[in-house]
């Protein structure tokens, strides 16, 4: 799963699964599901996430980090 942050848009992308998004439904105000070919949910976008998430904090529980990969965006030019 990675989750990925875009300021310039404010939004928020959890990719569950590799693959390619066939279909996708707006499932609340603002938060869509991205479908691959066979009906698996393989992602989530959450628009405006700054105003419903708290993106100052993110906290794992309970999830097996053997293989955690960190990385970090280079700073958006102000």
């Amino acid at each position: 799963m990675i989750l990925e942050y875009y300021p310039e848009t404010d939004m928020l992308y959890i990719k569950l699964v590799e693959g390619v998004s066939t279909e996708s439904e707006e499932i609340a105000s603002g938060v869509v599901l991205d479908f691959d070919e066979h009906n698996r949910v393989i992602g989530v976008e959450i628009e405006d996430a700054s105003k419903i998430i708290d993106l100052s904090r993110l906290e794992l529980r309970a999830v097996p980090v053997v293989n955690l990969i960190l990385t970090e965006r280079a700073p958006v030019p102000a």
